[in-house]
């Protein structure tokens, strides 16, 4: 379903499930995944790809090269900038313009939500299944399954993938809503999901 009113680039690849609201952009060369929605007004700057199952909200500016995976929340008025240094002219006075500087992205992993408002300043990697307190700006990087807040955003505990806060237990973190549970590495920084470490192939099988 792509409203009458979206500005969707004929080059621009979109599953048949998708959806697109009203006075949205999609510029040329995206590529957009099976069962996605795109909020009311939101911007899709060129070639930048969003998985399957997203949900961008109103407003969202998803300034190229951002690269979004499956299963992702973008709250209200998320930017993702796409310029470490910006100016808008040279010391010259002259305007800068397109090639005259080089584009950075913001990449959102597998599951990550993103609260209403929160600025992405890129170059930055968003982990999977993290979550980002609306109003944070971001601009490091946040590791699967944190919580973070603030501006500059820090990490304030660990969430699991059913969205809830994780609890302390006795060998590591615990999930209130189904049980998981998860490590930290050694200096605390990381975690991770306990039954993802016996996925691995069984080497010589």
């Amino acid at each position: 379903m792509i409203h009458n009113s979206a500005m969707v680039d004929d080059s621009a690849k979109l599953e048949s499930s998708c959806q697109v609201w009203a006075n949205s952009t999609i510029r040329e060369g995206v590529r957009i995944g099976a069962n996605t929605s795109v909020g009311i007004g939101s911007y899709v700057g060129p070639d930048v790809t969003i998985g399957s199952n997203c949900k961008i909200q109103n407003g969202a500016y998803l300034y190229e090269p951002c690269s979004v995976g499956d299963g992702v929340f973008i709250g209200p008025r998320v930017v993702f900038t796409n310029d470490k240094s910006p100016r808008a002219i040279k010391p010259s006075g002259e305007q800068i313009r397109a090639g005259d500087w080089e584009p950075v992205g913001v990449t959102v992993k597998e599951g990550a939500s993103i609260g209403a408002m929160v600025v992405c300043v890129a170059p930055v990697t968003i982990g999977k299944w993290s979550m980002i307190a609306a109003g944070s700006v971001i601009i490091n990087e946040v590791p699967d399954y944190a919580l973070v807040a603030g501006s500059p955003a820090k990490r304030i505990g660990w969430v699991g993938r059913a969205g809830k806060r994780l609890t302390r237990s006795n060998s590591g973190w615990v999930c209130p809503v189904n049980g998981d549970t998860y490590t930290e590495d050694e200096d605390g920084s990381h975690l991770i999901l306990d039954s993802e470490k016996h996925n691995s192939p069984v080497e010589g099988k």
